[in-house]
């Protein structure tokens, strides 16, 4: 399961406060979450957490990593 940092993770069981939304921080043998309903953030090892995964929500890359792009290289032909 291909899950990165950013990522929005829809948990099969609820977090403790009632949301199943989470928001991945830190991957790698366990992951970093955060809850989206009461900023809570845990740890959890990465075979637990895939299991648990209903759904993964991932943010645009495309677009914003192309804004920053042209208006880095915007600023510095401006500047010459």
């Amino acid at each position: 399961m291909d899950i990165r940092k950013g990522d929005r993770l829809v948990m099969k069981k609820k977090h403790p406060c009632g949301a199943n939304e989470m928001i991945v921080l830190r991957t790698g043998m366990d992951f970093k979450l955060r809850c989206a309903g009461c900023a809570r953030e845990f740890m959890i090892p990465r075979s637990k957490a895939e299991r648990s995964v209903k759904a993964v929500s991932r943010p645009d890359e495309g677009s914003e990593g192309s804004e920053g792009t042209e208006d880095t290289e915007g600023t510095e032909g401006s500047r010459s």
